[in-house]
């Protein structure tokens, strides 16, 4: 009996407050994000390779998919490595994780005119501290999108 009166007064707040006035309708509370505006994202890579990994190709669809319907701007594919090998060697891998980046998005249909690489090797992947940063083994993508 008492774990029926409970529920019936829940019910009856629960009513009280869908009928408060003054209330907004949820739609004026949330909001969907808008699709086709300047974005960001990650594509990370296995220790010292330029491959795409499966996961990097989902997350690559994904966004291009995502992103059809919108004018692509411009596309900054920033490659990055981490310390280990030298400094020649980390500069042409980032080179190449950018590559590897722009061209899956290319074969998606994104406009090839619209890419700028950047290839920063291990610049920055050591504090001052002399300690390395972790998760170096990336390309951070910057697309300029905005509505058709």
């Amino acid at each position: 009996m008492k774990r029926a009166s409970a529920i019936t007064g829940a019910a009856m707040v629960l009513a009280g407050c869908a009928m408060t006035p003054g209330a907004r309708d949820r739609s004026e509370l949330v909001t969907e994000p808008e699709v086709c505006a300047p974005q960001r994202f990650e594509v990370y890579f296995r220790d010292s390779e330029a491959g795409l990994t499966e996961a990097a190709r989902h997350a690559i669809g994904l966004t291009a998919t995502q992103l059809r319907g919108c004018e692509i701007r411009k596309v900054e594919v920033v490659g990055l490595a981490d310390a280990r090998g030298g400094p020649t060697a980390n500069l042409d891998l980032s080179q190449r994780r950018a590559l590897a980046v722009a061209e899956a998005l290319a074969a998606a249909g994104w406009p090839s005119p619209a890419f700028s690489l950047v290839g920063a090797g291990e610049s920055g992947s050591v504090t001052a501290e002399g300690a390395s940063e972790p998760m170096r083994r990336r390309t951070e993508v910057l697309v300029d999108a905005a509505p058709r």
